[in-house]
């Protein structure tokens, strides 16, 4: 029998590309290279009659041309309050054969770095948010601002076709930083905030 699982909640998302993110249109990234950040905090979720409410997980790319093209080396964050049960669920659903955005990352993945458990500290503020790992992760958003004013624009893409989320608030990173499987910083690129809601059956 298969299991069947879904989820609700808040995705944080930060990259090297310029604001509003060339793969949101099909485009190649701005700067020929790929390297970003999807983090998802889960408000409310369950894998069969395993709970994930509280959780985050993320799951970072390296990709030397556009995502699709793929030859992308991944890695995956694990909050490391998750028991074992919930660890497992999260593992599985990370392999990409029981539907979610995690498919179409496993689909242009050639090399995935092993997985870490840690802690993550969490301030959701659409945003104004942030999300700190100790020594691994920081992302802190911030709105994009007007260059000739230095007004914060309110900036939105509806997108129905979207495999992470369908609407999306579009702004910057103030700081974006990983120190895991590989190393980078793109503070003060393409940064967005959303919320998502998910569902699918994992194979036995």
């Amino acid at each position: 029998m298969s299991t069947k699982w879904s989820m609700k909640g808040t995705l944080l998302g930060a990259c090297s590309c310029d604001w509003g993110c060339p793969c949101s249109f099909d485009a190649p990234p701005t700067r020929g290279f790929c390297e970003g950040t999807y983090l998802w905090h889960i408000e409310h979720g369950e894998f069969g009659h395993v709970r994930l409410d509280g959780l985050s997980m993320t799951w970072s790319g390296k990709s030397p041309a556009a995502l699709h093209l793929g030859n992308v080396t991944g890695q995956t964050l694990i909050d490391a309050r998750a028991d074992p049960r919930q660890r497992t669920a999260l593992e599985v659903l990370d392999q990409g054969k029981s539907g979610g955005p995690w498919t179409i990352f496993t689909a242009v993945t050639s090399r995935r770095l092993p997985t870490q458990y840690v802690p993550f500290e969490i301030h959701l503020d659409g945003l104004n948010s942030t999300a700190r790992s100790p020594d691994v992760l920081y992302i802190e958003l911030g709105p994009i601002l007007n260059p000739v004013t230095g007004t914060p624009e309110e900036v939105y893409l509806d997108k129905p076709t979207g495999f992470t989320s369908k609407r999306l608030t579009l702004g910057a990173s103030k700081v974006f930083k990983l120190n895991a499987g590989f190393q980078f910083d793109h503070s003060g690129k393409y940064g967005e905030f959303s919320h998502f809601e998910y569902s699918g059956e994992s194979p036995d």
